[in-house]
């Protein structure tokens, strides 16, 4: 009887193995997929569409280039509606059912927190365009962003409120997930340690509309500043609510800020506001040619995060590319290890977004602009890099 079991586990470890590498070679006539995990219904749906657009662009440039060894790529969206529970069964369909090579997203910092382990064991390489909490490249060797994190521009951010613009007293309203929770108090910290005085903080809920009590404390409170590290659909209602009551002070926010759908929801109650960003970096003729390519095929211009998840594509794709072979029976041989591997390598990439090097754990190496709105229009007005703990202007 033991002999039997032992015979029928070897038979099902051999399965398994067989399995194993079939997820890793694909057919004549199959597509390479790769997967893209975001917000595409919902208050946050706007964020989802304008990054996977992006990616759409860089699969049929992919393809149009002749492919992997004549394989082309092939987009599965997965909509998480921006919500940890909708991410959970979506990354399981993606390396389950579809076995992507690679995936772009997720979107929000809470969703991709949750997903990265189930990327990481299933050997898939996840490059989230704006996931910024500081915790997600510890979650796996397969784990890389193209975008700043939450830790350096709220340390970056904390200096500059106290040290350049010298606001000495400051409220924050944020919104309980990773992302707004996580940029709230790194900044809060930061600017404390500064000489900062945070004279309020208050809390809210994803989806939450109304924002009047915690508006109202904040104003009882007298602050110089109101620190908004949120979404644009909740940044859009505070905007509108802090008119009503006529709570006169600076807002400052963060990246999630920099959606162009602020205008369409908070109209000319967006200009003046000061935000981080990733620094904006000299136009390349590559970032001219994808905006470019961008708006005439969609009809509207890509945001700071849609240049990060075209980059991100088109970086596993290459990673693909070059690191596959096509086997003699006609199969496309793709090594899981090695497209990490190639990613991980990154430096000084010429993206659509500007230079991208990944760091030894797959964060980006990046300077922080401080930016505004003018007339509807994104500005940036400096430009920072943390010099030890001293906070230096790059000109």
């Amino acid at each position: 009887m033991k002999k039997l079991l032992a015979v029928l586990f070897s038979l099902m470890l051999l399965s398994f193995v067989a399995c194993g590498k079939d997820s890793d070679v694909i057919e004549s006539g199959k597509t390479i997929k790769i997967g893209f995990l975001g917000p595409m219904t919902g208050d946050a749906g706007n964020y989802g569409k304008l990054m996977s657009q992006s990616v759409k662009i860089a699969i049929e440039e992919f393809n149009a280039a002749g492919g992997a060894e004549g394989f082309n790529a092939e987009l599965i969206v997965e909509d998480t509606e921006g919500k940890v529970e909708k991410g959970n069964p979506a990354i399981e369909k993606l390396a389950g059912v579809d076995k992507v090579f690679g995936i772009v997203g997720a979107v929000f910092s809470s969703v991709s927190l949750a997903v990265a382990p189930k990327a990481e064991a299933a050997k898939i390489v996840m490059i989230s365009p704006s996931s910024t909490h500081k915790d997600l490249p510890g979650k796996g060797k397969f784990i890389f962003r193209d975008v700043m994190s939450d830790a350096l521009q709220a340390v970056v951010f904390g200096k500059y409120l106290a040290k350049v613009d010298n606001v000495k007293t400051v409220a924050i309203l944020y919104v309980k997930n990773d992302y707004s929770q996580g940029l709230a108090m790194d900044f809060k910290a930061q600017y404390e340690k500064e000489g900062g005085k945070v004279v309020a903080v208050e809390t809210a809920l994803q989806g939450d509309k109304d924002f009047k009590t915690q508006l109202t404390k904040i104003k009882g409170a007298n602050p110089e500043a109101l620190y908004v590290p949120n979404y644009v659909a909740e940044i859009a209602q505070i905007l509108e609510q802090a008119k009503q009551l006529g709570l006169k002070t600076k807002i400052y926010s963060a990246d999630g800020f920099s959606n162009p759908q602020i205008f369409e929801l908070a109209g000319d109650l967006s200009n003046g506001v000061i935000y981080t960003q990733a620094a904006e970096q000299p136009a390349s003729q590559n970032k001219i040619n994808f905006e470019a390519k961008y708006q005439a095929k969609w009809g509207e211009k890509p945001d700071a995060f849609s240049l990060n998840a075209y980059d991100g594509a088109k970086i596993i794709l290459n990673a693909i590319k070059e690191t596959s072979s096509k086997g003699m029976s006609g199969v496309l041989k793709v090594d899981r290890d090695k497209v990490r591997d190639f990613v991980a390598k990154t430096k000084d990439y010429d993206g659509a977004s500007g230079k991208i090097t990944f760091t030894a754990d797959g964060d980006l190496v990046a300077n922080i602009g401080i930016y505004t709105v003018e007339n509807k229009q994104f500005k940036q007005l400096k430009m920072f890099k943390l010099d030890g703990e001293k906070l230096a202007e790059i000109k």
